[in-house]
């Protein structure tokens, strides 16, 4: 009989960009407060990407963090996931990019849309992996940089997002816990409450926002009706997700939701008859980051000691789409081993870079040598060679 696979996570990590905003430099640029902003989101200060800072640097940062906690090469990994709703490109995927630089030769490697549930999302899709027997070890990275959608003249949302990234390395293990349970759901009646038009909107969508003063690769959002809807879906999804692990909301030591507003999670702590402390939140210093909000706070929560081995922990998160999805976690940390040193994971990295640049230049000039019909046996000797050391790499 097959041993059970069960997806634990035994790695994590954070990147944060260098750039602080305050709630004061906002008021420099568009007509808000530090005492309105704080009294509607309970946020005080956002990470902001610099010219060097992109959605793939973060992300990579994030995730040599999380392997370093594991203590895994990166040619251990199976599969490399990044939820984020400001990829690099359309395509190639912003995981793609993190594979390469990583030198996680190994790896299959996507991005996964499903905005500010997009983690959880990615998260259940890297743990069914795992259970189905397919792949043994992945890394699911949420990075975002959100600064660079935003409409810096309306203030019902350049106040709200910021730009990070949080990483998680999920391991197949036979014994019982890690990811217990996942609800995913959504409902694309309510697409056009929170979004972002790209280049595959139709012309008519485009002219639609124009009259209502919307902007093409730019956020739109009715805070209201979000606000609604987040505040519904965080109570149902969290109690669903219980059910299917066997457990009741009781039993949580800790949920990690997706830091939107302060009186987002207020509201769901009343609804479901919970303490307040039960939330985790750090929203005051970050803001809104999509995706990176969630492992961005479960982090910083294991930073701070508020999680310990065999603890019932719950990630709940919501978003366009609409989407919303809630996962339970019992949790088992790190393995202990200390199979390797740091050194030779930066070792690697040195190496992929290395191998990186070296097979843009025989696919160069193997190329060349395609196009020169080879009149000596030396040439030809030479071209095939070039051709077996590609497949080699």
């Amino acid at each position: 009989m097959a041993a059970t696979n069960y997806a634990h996570i035994v790695g994590w990590g954070i990147a944060l960009p260098e750039t602080v905003m305050t709630n004061e430099d906002l008021a420099a640029i568009v007509e808000t407060s530090d005492e309105w902003i704080m009294a509607r989101t309970g946020i005080k200060t956002r990470r902001i990407a610099n010219d060097r800072e992109s959605t793939a640097t973060l992300g990579l940062k994030a995730a040599q963090q999380a392997l370093d906690v594991a203590d895994i090469l990166p040619i251990e990994l199976d599969l490399i996931i990044v939820a984020t709703s400001t990829p690099e490109s359309i395509f190639p995927s912003t995981a793609s990019l993190i594979q390469d630089w990583l030198g996680a030769g190994s790896a299959g490697a996507f991005d996964l849309s499903a905005a500010c549930s997009g983690f959880v999302y990615a998260l259940d899709m890297a743990a069914q992996a795992i259970r189905s027997g397919s792949i043994k070890t992945a890394i699911v990275i949420g990075s975002e940089t959100m600064s660079r959608v935003m409409d810096w003249q309306d203030r019902g949302t350049c106040i709200l997002f910021g730009d990070g990234a949080g990483a998680v390395v999920l391991q197949a293990r036979d014994t019982i816990g890690g990811v217990l349970s996942s609800v995913l759901r959504s409902d694309g009646s309510g697409h056009d409450l929170l979004g972002i038009p790209s280049v595959g909107s139709l012309d008519i969508q485009i002219s639609a926002l124009a009259l209502q003063g919307r902007k093409p690769f730019k956020m739109h959002m009715a805070g209201g009706e979000v606000f609604k809807f987040a505040t519904r879906v965080i109570g149902e999804s969290l109690e669903q997700a219980a059910i299917k692990a066997g457990i009741t909301l009781r039993d949580l030591k800790l949920i990690v939701p997706h830091q939107a507003n302060e009186r987002i999670i207020q509201a769901a702590a009343r609804q479901l008859d919970l303490d307040r402390q039960l939330f985790m939140t750090n929203l005051e210093h970050y803001g809104n980051t999509s995706a990176a909000s969630i492992p961005i706070a479960l982090v910083e929560a294991i930073q701070q000691g508020r999680v310990t081995e065999n603890d019932y922990i719950a990630l709940v998160g919501f978003g366009g789409g609409l989407t919303w999805a809630s996962i339970i976690v019992q949790w088992s940390g790190p393995l202990g081993e200390n199979r390797f040193g740091p050194q030779r994971r930066q070792f690697t990295y040195a190496l992929a870079a290395w191998r990186a640049r070296l097979r843009r230049f025989i696919r160069r000039y193997t190329d060349l040598f395609n196009r020169i019909r080879p009149k000596h046996g030396r040439m030809l000797r030479l071209r095939k060679r070039i051709e077996q050391r590609i497949n080699d790499i």
